[in-house]
């Protein structure tokens, strides 16, 4: 027997581990593992955790459909998970198991003792490179290093891609009769514990609504990606995040299907298509970086030397970051969307880490964990990337002297105040030309009913910079 263990990759196309497990006609099961504390203690928002458990659900049908068991184990941390998956594979008499690699340190030493735990029951495990384009360490430096700037790391992933290409793999084909299927909402340990299991309808799950996405994306909005996707008020992303961090989709098809779209694959910025790719290979980035830097797992800047700024931890000014009550009207729209869906737009991250790291001087730490507390899409390596970069800690070109004014950046990517009036009511009825500055405007109102900026921009922007040129010293 094989056992094809399911972490985030819950798909049945171009999954690796699920594939070569497949590959003769020796028996197959699969596993999830539900781990809600370890899940806790990660800060993975109850969001994720819902629209994951619907997508098992979905794909234990599937699986089902095909033949092909899937086990599911409640083990609450992952200390717990050797021995548990050492009792199931005595149970059903693995001899091999199969999964898609994890990058992020606990889960390794998670996946090393079961390695070490099965070994001794003779069962071999099988590690593959299931949610990256190229496994991490195939892209370094000349020297054999982990590139540190992303623009260098971009030029020599598209080489190495070209060299080495990659297969998508297809679904398995039926194994057997169809079997049953009993639906997770009536486990006997789905109780208050996990928390609904029905996923927010406005995210659907399934390989065929992340197909279609990724479709109606490649032939709507892929060739005017590079002047669209920074304005929140427009659908010019993908929002495909949720369905790869979850791996109900893979970027390889992700890759597949843009050079399907174009009749290539770009190669730099003057073809259509590139910026959307680069974003992809940005994912990669921040994926390699978690593997081969562990200590980003570890709450650790990627700067070391950046590690005694002198950063606030101030419990109410983070709060009012936190509720969209800053009086920076496109930092509170953003927030409160994030609050309401479990998503935010990227651009709109930006600005809001930005805002909470160099306006208030707030750890990015904070930051980083409140955005895997609330949104679907929650990735360890590129939300810490992302964080890392907006505080300046991270891998950049040009860390301390890019500070976004919260102001002028809502002005540019939302003038009309489009997204800020959907999200910030207060100021649903204010005209545009107010709204990126509305207290004047409220004030002249007599109203009262939107805050006032907690902290000038230009005094605090010098403050931040003041905080980096200190380590020169």
């Amino acid at each position: 027997m094989k056992l094809v263990w399911l972490r985030n990759d819950l798909r049945l196309a171009d999954n690796p581990a699920l594939r070569h497990a497949c590959a003769d006609d020796e028996p197959v099961a699969a596993l999830f593992i539900v781990s809600p504390t370890q899940w806790r203690q990660h800060k993975m928002a109850p969001i994720r955790q819902r629209f994951m458990l619907a997508q098992v659900d979905e794909l234990g049908r599937e699986l089902a459909a095909l033949g092909i068991p899937l086990h599911l184990l409640r083990v609450e941390t992952f200390a717990e998970v050797p021995a548990a998956l050492a009792d199931l594979s005595r149970e059903l008499g693995v001899t091999q198991l199969y999964a898609n690699q994890a990058i992020e340190i606990d889960e390794q030493r998670r996946d090393h003792a079961v390695t070490a735990a099965l070994a001794e029951q003779a069962v071999s495990c099988h590690w593959l490179n299931g949610c990256s384009v190229l496994p991490p360490g195939r892209v370094l430096t000349g020297s054999g290093e982990m590139f540190k700037v992303f623009t260098p790391f971009s030029r020599a992933w598209l080489k190495a891609l070209d060299e080495d290409g990659f297969v998508i793999h297809r679904a398995p084909a039926p194994r057997g009769e169809p079997l049953p299927w009993q639906p997770l909402a009536e486990r006997e340990w789905a109780d208050e514990a996990l928390g609904e299991l029905t996923a927010d309808p406005r995210w659907p799950v399934g390989e065929a609504e992340a197909s279609r996405r990724l479709n109606d994306f490649l032939e709507q909005a892929v060739l005017d990606y590079g002047e669209t996707r920074d304005f929140p008020a427009i659908a010019g992303t993908s929002v495909l995040s949720p369905y790869l961090a979850a791996g109900i989709i893979s970027p390889r098809q992700c890759v597949a299907a843009l050079q399907q779209r174009l009749g290539y694959r770009p190669q730099s910025k003057a073809q259509p298509g590139f910026v959307w790719l680069n974003e992809l290979v940005w994912r990669e980035f921040y994926r390699h970086l978690l593997v081969l830097i562990p200590t980003l797992s570890m709450n650790r800047p990627f700067k070391p030397e950046t590690a005694s700024l002198p950063w606030s931890w101030d419990p109410d000014a983070f709060a009012a970051w936190c509720e969209g009550r800053t009086g920076y009207p496109i930092v509170d729209a953003a927030m409160r969307c994030l609050n309401a869906t479990g998503w935010m737009h990227n651009r709109l991250r930006m600005i809001v880490a930005s805002f909470l790291t160099k306006d208030l001087h707030i750890h990015w730490r904070l930051g980083e964990d409140y955005f895997m507390s609330r949104l679907i899409d929650g990735d360890l390596a590129a939300n810490n990337g992302g964080w890392q970069w907006a505080a300046g800690t991270g891998a950049d070109a040009a860390p301390y002297f890019r500070v976004f004014n919260p102001t002028t950046q809502g002005q540019r990517f939302d003038p009309q105040g489009e997204f800020i009036r959907t999200w910030v009511t207060e100021l649903a009825d204010i005209p545009a030309a107010y709204v990126h500055q509305p207290h004047d405007w409220l004030r002249l109102k007599g109203r009262q009913d939107y805050p006032a900026p907690m902290v000038d921009h230009a005094v605090a922007r010098v403050r931040a910079i003041e905080m980096f040129r200190s380590l020169e010293k």
